[in-house]
């Protein structure tokens, strides 16, 4: 579960508020995206899982800590890792840092739950999804 995903962005005017620097709620979205890409590179897309396995993932808890804001043109990525895989929840780590350091701008902790797409009810992942998550 240690497999770290690494996904690049840059800043661009609209991710800036009036102060210049990076919206904060902008930092909840790079996160996202980094999950989906995430995903991607397990081999699942969103669709997919909700198409085949008839299920998705809704973020659970997440807590966001702000270090240092990040500033127009600022070339980044943010890190993906598992920390914990139940039957219908993963736990993750996110960070994103300038591409050349690993210093942290801002991070998150968080919980996904998989529910049922229909419903969205609690309800166990797909063994492959599983298996994927865990190594």
């Amino acid at each position: 579960m240690s497999r770290l995903h690494h996904w690049p962005i840059r800043i661009y005017w609209e991710d800036t508020d009036a102060g210049g620097v990076v919206f904060f709620a902008n930092y909840v979205k790079f996160f996202e995206r980094a999950r989906t890409e995430w995903l991607r590179a397990l081999g699942f897309s969103q669709a997919q899982l909700k198409h085949t396995h008839g299920g998705m993932f809704v973020v659970r808890d997440m807590h966001v800590r702000y270090h240092t804001p990040a500033k127009l043109d600022d070339a980044l990525h943010v890190t993906t890792t598992v920390t914990r895989v139940g039957g219908a929840s993963v736990n993750l780590h996110q960070s994103l840092s300038h591409a050349q350091s690993t210093a942290a701008l801002c991070d998150t902790t968080l919980r996904l739950g998989w529910v049922n797409a229909q419903r969205v009810q609690a309800t166990r992942m797909p063994r492959i999804l599983m298996e994927a998550l865990n190594t």
